[in-house]
């Protein structure tokens, strides 16, 4: 008896990494983990090696059922390692790793909205051929066949997120024309990282059986058209309990050389979505507030209300790497909580 073991990795590609898989079989009816074995790969066609030495090592860091095989079948996600076992330059988990051994004390959690742009072709699901929809609007959280385009692949993927066991917690049209947002979270920082990028493989995979497809592209239609993010949603324990450490970490991210830290991290492209229109914050300008969602951070109201809870970082790209924005956001803030006692 064998199983099919979907290994996935991110690769080198520049400025916006790309997803990659592919299949080993195995002896037996399924594996954990600590069972599944490392495998190579060829670094010099993923941007990750030169051809004179090519090898590149796959560590599996996350295994999941795998929804659109089916059976015994599994999806894993793996981190990738040069061939003396250290990480690999473009392995951006270690980094996170690292930092959130640092502070898992301080239990810092996640939820991570991921926007997507479906295309049909060179042309965003639902823009009429040569021409341009209604102006947006109606489209946010609407329903019927003038305004919702893609609802099928929408649920399709939503359904091999949760078969596979992912932390999804829901799905929503967006603002334009054939964009979407599913949620995952509230996970801890390298859970919801692994997590999001196997929901993205499983966004692409679900949308080829459907001839389109999905795009992170932070700005996909030029104009006046919202652009897609990746608004991420962050707390401590202390933030959970006390409306103080909110301040604190909002007032961290303000600090110093920290904005502009945290942006040129935030995904390719980020100009051209933070623009202080369509919902955001101007890329060169920090601001937090609450209820603000043309702030770069916003405070829920019911944070406030509550004086307890999460901020919410508006700034990051759809095509942001979750290992980086987790790990930006759990160094400064946990950072500065510890150095105001408040942990």
């Amino acid at each position: 008896m064998t199983f099919k073991a979907e290994y996935i990795w991110i690769d080198g590609t520049e400025p916006t990494a790309k997803l990659r898989s592919k299949t080993k079989i195995l002896p037996g009816s399924g594996a954990t983990l600590a069972e599944l074995p490392i495998w190579g790969f060829d670094g010099s066609s993923t941007n990750q090696a030169k051809g004179h030495a090519s090898d590149r090592v796959l560590k599996p860091v996350f295994v999941c059922p795998d929804p659109i095989r089916g059976g015994d079948d599994i999806l894993v996600m793996c981190e990738v390692l040069n061939t003396d076992m250290t990480p690999h330059e473009s392995n951006t988990r270690a980094a996170l790793a690292e930092v959130y051994a640092k502070y898992a004390a301080q239990e810092p959690i996640f939820g991570i909205e991921q926007e997507y742009t479906f295309f049909d072709g060179e042309r965003p699901l639902g823009f009429p051929v040569g021409g341009f929809p209604a102006p947006q609007g109606g489209y946010y959280c609407g329903v019927g066949a003038d305004e919702i385009f893609g609802r099928d692949v929408v649920e399709a993927h939503l359904e091999n997120c949760l078969k596979a066991g992912l932390g999804i917690s829901g799905i929503n049209a967006e603002v334009m024309p054939g964009q979407w947002e599913f949620q995952v979270g509230p996970l801890a920082p390298l859970e919801v990282a692994d997590q999001l990028w196997v929901a993205r493989w499983l966004l692409y995979r679900t949308a080829e059986d459907f001839k389109v497809s999905a795009t992170l592209d932070p700005k996909p239609v030029k104009g006046d058209w919202n652009g897609a993010g990746a608004h991420t949603n962050f707390s401590t324990k202390a933030m959970r309990e006390g409306y103080d450490a909110i301040i604190t970490a909002c007032e961290s991210l303000g600090e110093g050389s920290k904005p502009l830290d945290h942006v040129k991290n935030y995904g390719a492209g980020i100009d051209d979505r933070l623009t202080g229109l369509h919902e955001t914050a101007p890329w060169d300008e920090y601001s937090y507030g609450v209820s603000d969602r043309g702030a770069s951070v916003r405070i829920p109201w019911q944070v406030e209300q509550d004086r307890k809870g999460y901020i919410e970082d508006r700034r990051p790209n759809a095509n942001v790497d979750p290992y980086v924005v987790t790990r930006l956001l759990v160094d400064t803030c946990c950072e500065a909580l510890e150095k105001a006692g408040q942990v």
